[in-house]
């Protein structure tokens, strides 16, 4: 029992939660934001990239699939650092908040882009012929007959690569911005035990499981309609 309120004392204590919780509100709406500015912007930019790769132009292609490569293999935190602590070297200083949406749209339109191209590759050949005997264009027949079907064939794995762009915005503690992991250790700073980590990771769980769930049933209907 002794054990159990050591613990509840230091890691869930409700008085200093009460105490710090304007801070992680404050936290939890710059989170919130981030990543609702973000993830379109990752997803526009993964999704330009998969349509340009659709046209086949072989030197477009391969510069293309180097950005795609480039930034699936790079380091999101590596990324940050280079662009909010080396670009002033270039004359170009970015805010904290610029210099972290742009690390994480880098990063994910990698991500997204190659996601995308699959799903339009995997969309039969003949839905293209069949779109050019009715006299479509190129950009209608994309957006008209491809990508509906590529999106919904890659919808779990596009929703799975959005809930992982959500839980990595926490890099931004690194360049002093104050989303929710950072309030937290702020806060920690103030009451001088973990309760506001813990209660970050709380409220990091209770906003991401519903997500999680969904993302999990996407990939279980996938699964079942490949059998």
């Amino acid at each position: 029992m002794d054990a159990l309120q050591l613990f509840l004392d230091n890691f869930a204590d409700w008085q200093s939660f009460v105490r710090i919780w304007p801070l992680l509100w404050q936290g939890l709406q710059l989170t919130v934001l981030l990543a609702a500015v973000t993830l379109p912007l990752a997803v526009l930019a993964g999704l330009a990239i998969a349509i340009l790769y659709s046209f086949h132009n072989r030197s477009l292609n391969i510069l293309l699939l180097v950005w795609i490569d480039l930034f699936r293999s790079f380091p999101v935190l590596v990324l940050l650092i280079l662009i909010f602590y080396g670009l002033p070297f270039l004359g170009l200083k970015l805010p904290s908040f610029a210099a972290c949406v742009l690390a994480l749209a880098l990063n994910n339109s990698g991500y997204y882009g190659e996601i995308f191209r699959a799903g339009i590759e995997a969309v039969p050949p003949g839905q293209r012929e069949a779109a050019r005997a009715l006299g479509l264009q190129p950009l209608p027949l994309i957006f008209l007959v491809i990508l509906p079907q590529a999106i919904a064939r890659v919808l779990a794995p596009l929703a799975s690569n959005s809930l992982e762009l959500v839980k990595t915005t926490s890099i931004a503690a690194l360049v002093a911005l104050p989303e929710l992991l950072r309030s937290a250790r702020v806060a920690q700073e103030q009451t001088y035990n973990p309760t506001p980590l813990t209660a970050a990771a709380v409220i990091f769980f209770v906003l991401l499981w519903p997500f999680a769930r969904w993302v999990a049933r996407l990939e279980r209907d996938m699964l079942t309609r490949q059998r």
